[in-house]
């Protein structure tokens, strides 16, 4: 195993560039170098001392010299900025008026609360006198927090990357006063270096430009809007796909990631690496695909590919391996040094391939895994009426009442502080840290039993937790996000059921808790509830997109439906009220009416009743985070397989013309769309596998029964569970799929729970115990593509 203890004085930066005017008469591109947070750093090993990448000043003191106008605002970003001298202004009419008096450009900064190097811009410029002299006196200076408003950070973002090849955060961009952008790129440091400009210099230089070339710079701004709003706004030539391409499309995503697959350290591509988990997703599916079709071998190739890279990341640093979470990513190709902001985005998604990874292999080491991640969860990222919170930053203070905080400081040890904290097994700690064999050899090296050797580690582990709770913490964005809450919820839920197939009597070391899968289950339904509470009208139905001491002042996007919705369908399968089914489809209707491009096909990102947002667009690259149109592809897939009738055909019909939108991504760059290859897949299959419970639910009969038909690997199953004697909920099911309905009035036994697998208009004889229903759904179904 290998463990983040060690980072080396000689960490390097790995640059990206952007391009940056500027010239007396027009605007050039001068390459620029950046270091967003986005990018990442490449460095090796010493044991002998600890060493933070880098350094911010801390912003918290009693008193303040400057008060703007961000001190109103409830974002925790603009917050850290609101005594800044900068007179900054948040998104909104107020400053485009202001420019618009003023007929000066705009500045537009952003940025997140835990992004390191938006801390460190801070330091050097935004704290800086003569910087807000600068863009007091010839800019209106906006700040906007880029996870509160995600439509305002596309338009903008997307601009950077189209015109000067890279991107990142913190983004730094000049605009008109009626807001097309000028020009723009992401870190800047304050002075000239190495023959480049510095902000300041740029500043001088776009106020010179501005009332010298003030045509140029506009134009060029309009048309590099209305280019982009073409460019993104696609349109389907035809309501479906080629009937040979889902297939293609995910064989050929397959294959250009294996191009780049590291059969060493795992992972796709070179560092810094990224957990991408939609990569895995499509991998695993790939493998399942493989399988059925009796390519095991191929099947199996693919299949260590991923395993081999969910080892590695648990086992470096990247994983925190005292608290549990993961780190966003890892600067070099064995996952040893993180960048240690953890987002909630990445452990929704990062248990989720854990527990089919589980699923696949019935090895406790996944499980464990899925675990450790919704326990760092449940302990420091939930609030008190169950809402989930967005990240932790990087840096901290390397003790109470320092200045300045560094990234990593609250995670790494020197040497000296693990040989205190632990004593007499401080040499076995960091044999198990430092190098590279894994733990049988170790233990044989200690001459201890493996299951002892496990526990000393894992006390080892809670004793230097216990000593880290006292160091500074590193911030807490304690905001809410719809779109991330919905990856959590998905991720609890499917825990709740996945984990129960853990052998009895398996064995957890810290950080790892233990608990009954069923408080997963609670959390997960405490989280959907705030969401509803809170972030949902009832009279409209219509979702916000975030909450801090109050919701926020952006609308829900398409991503906060789309995520809530998968969230709450994979609640509904495991068991949870079928009042979160009607909800999910109640939400998709009000996505369809907000978002669905009824005649181009697929779903735009916003609602596009905001003016000052200038592009639309139809979001396919899954990324960090799926798209959108991705996720919403496949819960249409899977409502069209729960409903019948019209209303199925209706899902079915906009989930193949969503997908014929993209039509040229998933024949020419598959790659970037990993989830909509897999959607693109799912639609091909001509019947999805059903299972239906029918019984009372309040039994552990019936969670057995559940945890059963959840305890296969298989993406494209259907869990549908009802209880005849509950009047509304037959209801429900006669307005929706009478089928189901009559199934259940059919094969109701009060004192049992029944399962019957249906697929192909077939179902099987009915089942009543869990071992009966696993070998059901092992068996191969040959008509199944």
């Amino acid at each position: 195993m290998v463990k983040l203890f060690r980072l080396s004085s000689s960490l390097l930066g790995r640059h990206f560039f952007s391009k940056s005017l500027l010239s007396s008469s027009l605007i050039r591109t001068t390459k620029y170098l950046n270091y967003p947070c986005s990018s990442a750093f490449a460095g090796r090993f010493h044991t002998h001392k600890v060493l933070a990448m880098a350094e911010t000043t801390s912003s918290s003191s009693s008193s303040h010299s400057h008060t703007n106008r961000l001190s109103a605002e409830h974002s925790p970003y603009l917050l850290q900025h609101a005594h800044n001298p900068v007179n900054w202004y948040p998104w909104g009419e107020e400053a485009f008026a202001e420019a618009r008096r003023r007929d000066v450009p705009i500045f537009l900064s952003i940025g997140y609360s835990t992004c390191h190097w938006c801390h460190v811009m801070e330091v050097e410029s935004f704290e800086d006198e003569e910087v807000a002299r600068l863009l007091n006196d010839s800019f209106v200076s906006m700040k906007v927090d880029r996870e509160e408003r995600p439509d305002v950070d596309k338009v903008y973002m997307t601009f950077v990357q189209a015109l000067y090849g890279g991107g990142g955060w913190p983004l730094s961009v000049f605009l008109s006063p009626d807001l097309k952008p000028l020009m723009g790129g992401t870190y800047f440091p304050p002075d000239d270096k190495y023959g480049r400009p510095g902000f300041k210099t740029i500043l001088r230089k776009v106020k010179d430009a501005w009332f010298s070339n003030r045509d140029v710079l506009v134009k060029s701004g309009a048309f590099a809007i209305e280019q982009l709003s073409e460019a993104l706004s696609a349109s389907a030539s035809s309501k479906k796909l080629p009937d040979e391409l889902p297939q293609n499309a995910l064989r050929l995503c397959a294959e250009q990631l294996s191009q780049s697959y590291d059969s060493q350290y795992g992972g796709f591509g070179s560092a810094p690496k990224f957990p991408r988990p939609v990569e895995i997703q499509m991998m695993l599916y790939h493998s399942k695909k493989l399988d059925d079709a009796g390519n095991y071998s191929e099947s199996k190739k693919v299949l260590q590919m991923v395993l081999l890279t969910l080892q590695c990341m648990a086992r470096g640093g990247i994983h925190d391996h005292i608290g549990g979470g993961f780190h966003r990513y890892s600067v070099d190709e064995r996952w040893h040094v993180p960048h240690f902001e953890k987002m909630l985005y990445d452990q929704g998604q990062l248990v989720n391939v854990y527990l089919d990874a589980f699923s696949i292999t019935n090895d406790v080491f996944y499980s464990s895994l899925s675990r450790d991640i919704l326990d760092y969860l449940r302990r420091d990222m939930i609030g008190p009426e169950g809402e989930i919170f967005s990240a932790e930053d990087a840096d901290s203070a390397e003790h109470e009442g320092a200045k300045k905080k560094k990234e990593g400081a609250f995670y790494t040890w020197t040497s000296q502080e693990i040989d205190d904290s632990l004593g007499e097994h401080s040499t076995l700690f960091k044999d198990c840290y430092y190098v590279k064999p894994l733990g049988n050899s170790l233990a044989r090296k200690y001459g201890l039993p493996l299951e002892k050797y496990l526990d000393i580690l894992g006390e080892c582990r809670q004793k230097l937790f216990d000593v880290r709770s006292i160091r500074p913490r590193p911030h807490l964005d304690d905001k809410v996000i719809v779109s991330w809450n919905g990856l959590a919820i998905s991720s609890l839920a499917r825990a709740s059921k996945i984990l129960m197939g853990e052998a009895e009597g398996t064995k957890y070391n810290f950080p790892v808790v233990g608990c009954d899968p069923k408080e997963y289950m609670t959390a997960a339904e405490k989280a959907a509830s705030f969401i509803r509470r809170h972030l949902y009208n009832e009279q409209t139905r219509r979702l916000e997109h975030s909450f801090r001491n109050g919701p926020s002042k952006a609308p829900g996007f398409l991503d906060d439906y789309a995520f809530l919705i998968s969230g709450l369908l994979d609640l509904y399968e495991v068991g949870g009220g079928i009042h979160w089914l009607v909800w999910a489809t109640e939400l998709q209707d009000k996505q369809d009416e907000l978002f669905l491009d009824r005649e181009g096909g697929g779903y735009f990102n916003t609602p596009g009743e905001d003016p000052s947002v200038l592009l639309r667009v139809k979001e396919d690259h899954d990324g960090a985070e799926p798209s959108g149109n991705s996720v919403s592809a496949i819960n249409l897939i899977r409502l069209a397989s729960m409903m019948t009738g019209s209303k199925s055909e209706y899902y079915r019909q906009n989930a193949e013309h969503l997908l014929a939108v993209f039509e040229s991504r998933l024949k020419d760059m598959a790659m970037a769309v990993p989830l909509m290859c897999c959607a693109a897949a799912m639609i091909s299959v001509p019947s999805h596998k059903q299972i239906v419970l029918v019984g009372h639910k309040s039994s552990l009969e019936f969670d057995n029964m559940l945890a059963a038909a959840h305890a296969s690997y298989d993406p494209i199953r259907t869990v549908i569970h009802i209880d005849p004697t509950d009047d509304e909920e037959m209801e429900i099911w006669e307005g929706n799929n009478s089928n189901i309905a009559l199934m259940a009035r059919n094969n109701f036994a009060a004192d049992k729970v029944v399962a019957l697998v249906c697929q192909n208009f077939t179902c099987s004889p009915p089942v009543t115990d869990p071992r009966s229903l696993k070998a059901l759904l092992l068996k191969k179904q040959s008509s199944v593509v």
